[in-house]
């Protein structure tokens, strides 16, 4: 199946073509025909499945698509909403709207908290067609009535589940009552927890339900590997792995923001490049950093779980965790940044004695046992870490992860697969936690 066989405007087509992308991936195939005929939608994706895509062409086709008109008088309406947890994946998501919409006429913008609001202010006053925001930059234009939403005619929350994570659903509510009461939803979501399923209850009008891939499932490219390791010598262990295997675009999770900076500040000051991102930077500091590590300037960037929401690149070879997740559905989400668009990619984690109970809890989750590894020169003294390790293997050698199946390239930077599942019930699943960002 192509792009085109799916009914897309020739103009979406040709800048998908052009992009590099060949045919859709299993949710794109399924999520665009529902998309295209109008009808509400929730669909249940991990990260790296090319679900930006599923919704981003339909929208630009529809909105482009003279037989779907807007309002006709007036101040040109924002037509089409994508609302998103971060500022990293509303940034990520505008630039697959100009990217997709190369050749359609329709304008867009994205606006999330952390810089001036008066540059969006004088963006908002010229035509917007499609709308990119964060919840409360959002809410902080309506209330200086610089925005209208009034006229809507798509709504889509991308990543729901982690914005209920985040606190957002008051703000959630107070868009909805913004909005028109006739409108297509799409709701996007990791996970279907009772909390997601009933706002869905509220949201959707009569939905498709469409799930690709088995939850909380990891990648076959990326191999994964624990190395015990004693807590104080974590950062030790850190610096030696990337040195002795000459490391590059590492992107290693904390926990907490505080760690991140002193994680990043230690290995700068041991000579290998690292920057923090979290919620407590500037969003220029952010922007730069991310920039720098895409590029491959910086050789390791440092994230909390919620920083690292919308850091997409295709090849990112390296995931370190220096900490387990409390979560261990955030396991699956850390390690999915790497081994994208059929490259392979490792997934570390440097394991301490305290952290043994949030392994199994993982290990339970993705329903395999990860291979445990014991680096010479860092073996863990306490008893529990060694009990752990009494299988492990020595040496600290690299593991392979397994070749994707071949096939074309597809948007969202992934090689052509067959869904695993279709259309089906919702499962339940546990909710997560997480912080609240602007």
């Amino acid at each position: 199946m192509t792009f085109s066989e799916l009914g897309l405007a020739e103009e979406i087509v040709r800048a998908v073509t052009e992009h590099g992308y060949a045919t859709p991936t299993p949710i794109q195939a399924q999520a665009i025909p529902v998309v295209l005929a109008g009808g509400d939608l929730m669909a249940g994706a991990q990260t790296g499945t090319g679900k930006t895509a599923g919704f981003v062409l339909p929208i630009l086709h529809r909105l482009s698509d003279k037989s779907v008109k807007g309002p006709s008088s007036g101040r040109p309406p924002v037509r089409a909403l994508i609302l998103t947890p971060t500022r990293e994946l509303a940034a990520q998501v505008e630039e697959s709207v100009q990217v997709y919409g190369k050749y359609t006429k329709l304008n867009s913008m994205v606006m999330f908290g952390g810089v001036s609001i008066n540059p969006q202010i004088q963006r908002l006053r010229s035509r917007v067609d499609i709308l990119v925001a964060t919840p409360g930059r959002l809410l902080d234009h309506v209330s200086q009535k610089t925005l209208d939403l009034s006229q809507v005619e798509i709504l889509v929350l991308d990543e729901a589940d982690r914005m209920l994570d985040m606190g957002f659903i008051r703000d959630i509510r107070k868009v909805l009552a913004l909005l028109p009461a006739k409108r297509q939803n799409l709701l996007f979501s990791a996970t279907f927890s009772d909390d997601i399923k009933a706002l869905a209850d509220k949201l959707l009008h009569q939905p498709t339900l469409i799930e690709v891939a088995r939850r909380n499932a990891t990648a076959d490219t990326v191999s994964q590997k624990i190395c015990l390791v004693d807590s104080q010598k974590k950062r030790q262990l850190l610096a030696h792995l990337i040195r002795e295997h000459n490391w590059f675009q590492v992107l290693v999770f904390t926990r907490t923001k505080h760690g991140a900076n002193r994680l990043a500040e230690q290995l700068t000051r041991e000579g290998i490049s690292a920057l923090a991102i979290h919620g407590n930077k500037s969003q220029g500091a952010r922007t730069r950093a991310l920039a720098e590590f895409k590029s491959g300037q910086l050789q390791v960037l440092v994230a909390t779980d919620i920083a690292a929401r919308g850091i997409d690149i295709s090849e990112l070879p390296h995931v370190v965790n220096f900490e387990l997740p409390n979560v261990a559905e955030d396991y699956v989400h850390r390690i999915g940044r790497t081994g994208r668009a059929g490259a392979e990619g490792q997934a570390v984690s440097l394991v301490s004695a305290d952290e043994m109970e949030h392994l199994r809890g993982i290990e339970r989750l993705i329903k395999r046992q990860l291979p445990r590894e014991i680096v010479p020169g860092f073996e863990p003294s306490d008893s529990a870490d060694a009990a752990a390790g009494r299988d492990a293997v020595p040496g600290g050698r690299e593991g392979r992860g397994q070749s994707k199946p071949a096939g074309r390239q597809s948007a969202g930077g992934v090689r052509q697969r067959q869904p695993e599942s279709g259309q089906r019930r919702m499962p339940d699943s546990g909710r997560r936690s997480g912080n609240r960002q602007r």
